[in-house]
This record gives C-alpha cells, structure tokens and sequence, in this order.
C-alpha cells in the first residue's frame, strides 16, 4: 500500500475537493479521513479515487503501521465547523487538541503539514483582517469554533512552528460539495433552494445606519481557488505561515443573490427580512481577505469573480442535481 497525502476532512466541502483536484492531476495515493456518521456527507466520495479511507478517530493508530517518508503532504482540513455549536469542550479536542497532535506527529517525522484554520478568528472585524503575525494574538473571535481554530493558530504562533508548517483561514467559501452542511452551508445554495421553492430570496436586513438593507458586504470564494491555493502551499514547501485565503474583493449579499438568479436565468426578487436578535449582536457587516502576504510569497494564481464562481456553481452543478431528482 503506498500513500502520498492524506487529507482529513476528505469527504467533507473543501476536503473533497481537493481529493477531486488530486485525481485530476493524476494522484491517486491518497487516504481520506472522515467521520461519516449517519448523513449524506458520502456522497462526496462517489466518484473519487483513493487508496484507503479510514475514520478520523483511527487515524493516530494508522499512521503508526506505514512509514511517514512515502508520505508528501498532510493536508488537515477535517474539523466541526458549525459557528453555532456550543459544546466547547468537543470544539477544542476536535479542533485543537486533534490538529496538535498531527501536527507534532507530522514534525516529528519530516511530513508537509498543511491546515485549515479560519476566517472567523477575526471576530467582529474592527482589528481588521490582516494574517501578519503580530497582529494574530490581538483579534478576539465571536463563537467557540472561531476561538477553537485560534487556539491552534496562537499555539503554532508561540511555539515557532509557523515557520516549519502552513495555514489558511478561509474567508466565505462555495461550491459543490456543500449540500450535507446544512444550516451551515453557504447562501449561494441556500439561495438557489430558495428561489426553485418560492421564486424569492430572503436576505436580513440591515441593523447598522451605514448599511442598507443586503449591502453587508463578504469575501466570497469559490471552492475552487480555495483549494488551488490549498495544493500550492503543499507544493510549495518553502512557503511557510499563517495566510489568508480569501480573493481581497468583498462583495455584498445582494450582489450575490442576484449572480444566483442569473445563473438561473431568472429576474432577481430579494425581501429582506428582520435579523434574528441572538444573531444582531454577533453579525459581521464586512470581511475581506488581506492578500499581499501570500501574494509576495509568490501565489500566481487569479480568482473567480463573484459572478464566474455562482454561474459555473449553479450551471455545472446545481442545475444538473436538479434535473436528477
């Protein structure tokens, strides 16, 4: 058996993905990690090639029975990402506690280590979103998971290891792949459920004077720079730190809705709705990647604009799925 990258997360939104895009190159080597329980998050390994696929609480035990220098990149995208989960003791074991030990477990044995922090570290966005290191122990995040991520960030920080290993806090990404997150997968998706339903979009109103209502505004990326950005830090082993992964142009919600409408050849119809109150004092009106870190490390690559990223989402992928069920 011979395995060149593991990816945990393997079945889940970025995580599958990336194993597509692996396959597309030619690489077949691969271990996917995952944690499938009982939804339909196996439908992203349809289609897939891999070597072998193992739970993410076997995977400690595993790595002791292969030789780690058969092995090029650990790509650890696996993790709860639910913003609204409270169990903050499951949030740091699975999400700190966890990505340590692999970490220290890839260290140890010469392994490239790539992982998935998150954009939500930021918190509300008044200390801006900048990814340099001196500014990564200062930002205050707005839910457990965000904090949980951090605690990674701030531990690699500390310990010197950004130098030897490499993140990305992912700022709003979507694309195929996301349809088992639920509550938590993307607007892009939700929007286009919304519309074959009832034709319309609700969007929240605005609660803040200087913004109208749906002129919040997001980094939106689409899954596909995510992960060509992925692989380039894993091919790149030089490139060492804690990057954002974003495209540095945010865009409103209304702006998003109405590429969702397009795509589908259909005429925007948006009705704003009132804000949850649990959520008024934890809502973000602005995030935008800061992109010259990783820019003057050499990434090449452009991205999707908001309006390509939506119409090959929905034309190639959400469309088809329709016309399936």
């Amino acid at each position: 058996m011979s395995i060149k990258y593991i990816v945990t997360g393997g079945a889940g939104f970025i995580g599958s993905n990336l194993v597509r895009e692996l396959n597309a190159r030619g690489e077949k080597d691969i271990l996917v990690v995952d944690s499938l329980g009982a939804g339909e998050k196996w439908k992203n390994l349809v289609g897939l090639v891999y070597e072998d696929y193992i739970d993410k609480a076997d995977l400690f035990d595993y790595l002791d029975g292969i030789s780690p220098e058969q092995i090029k990149v650990v790509y650890h995208l696996g993790a709860c990402s639910s913003t609204t989960e409270i169990d903050a003791h499951y949030l740091a074991e699975n999400n700190y506690r966890y990505t340590r030990t692999l970490c220290e477990l890839c260290l140890a044995a010469g392994v490239r280590f790539i992982y998935a922090s998150s954009a939500a570290t930021y918190g509300d966005g008044t200390l801006g979103y900048s990814d340099a290191d001196s500014s990564t122990s200062a930002y205050q995040p707005l839910n457990m998971y965000g904090y949980s991520k951090q605690m990674f960030d701030l531990w690699a920080l500390g310990s010197g290891l950004l130098e030897q290993i490499a993140g990305l806090k992912y700022f709003n990404v979507y694309g195929p792949g996301e349809a088992h997150k639920g509550d938590m997968r993307s607007v892009v998706h939700k929007s286009f459920d919304q519309i074959c339903q009832s034709g319309r979009v609700q969007l929240f109103k605005s609660h803040r004077p200087d913004y109208r209502d749906g002129e919040q505004v997001r980094d939106f990326l689409y899954v596909k720079d995510a992960v060509d950005m992925t692989l380039w830090l894993g091919e790149n082993p030089t490139v060492n730190g804690l990057f954002n992964c974003g495209t540095g142009t945010p865009r409103t919600w209304v702006d998003l809705v109405t590429a969702v409408f397009t795509a589908m050849g259909k005429t925007p119809d948006i009705e704003f709705v009132e804000m949850p109150e649990h959520l008024q004092g934890k809502y973000q009106y602005y995030t935008c990647a800061d992109m010259d870190k990783i820019r003057s490390r050499g990434y090449p690559a452009g991205f999707y604009t908001l309006e390509q990223g939506i119409d090959d989402y929905v034309r190639n992928y959400l469309l088809p799925l329709l016309v399936q069920r």
